[in-house]
């Protein structure tokens, strides 16, 4: 019984812990190690594609300074984007190819990516 009753304790311990770590409070900026996902609207346009979906979703992955952009519905991913921090509360991108402005917090996603003749939008949150 006590064996038993110690496997309870100790397994809601460690779930409560995976819980609190996982806090959606977190963010890009609270970490070297971030994956979340972001929901709005998204865009891609280029030569051979032109793609607009109202409801779509981006799913960030950082380590260190070096940021993945996985998008859904098609578009094609955004790698190894560079950031530094800006303030307390966003990381803003810098250097890369072509035109690109990309803002990224806790709560909100914002994309204006422009290379080799695509163009990626978003304007999500989380």
């Amino acid at each position: 019984m006590k064996n038993k009753l110690s496997i309870v304790i100790t397994t809601g311990l460690l779930l409560s812990l995976m819980f609190a770590s996982c806090s959606k409070d977190k963010g890009p900026q609270d970490s070297k190690l971030f994956v979340g996902t972001y929901k709005g609207p998204i865009s891609y346009n280029s030569a051979d594609d032109n793609i607009s979906i109202g409801d779509g979703r981006i799913t960030v992955v950082n380590t260190g300074n070096i940021y993945n952009f996985a998008f859904s519905d098609g578009i094609p991913n955004i790698n190894n984007i560079r950031f530094e921090s800006e303030n307390d509360e966003y990381y803003i991108n810098i250097g890369g190819s072509g035109t690109s402005y990309i803002r990224i917090n806790k709560d909100v996603l914002k994309i204006l990516y422009i290379s080799d003749g695509k163009t990626w939008t978003a304007n999500c949150t989380r």
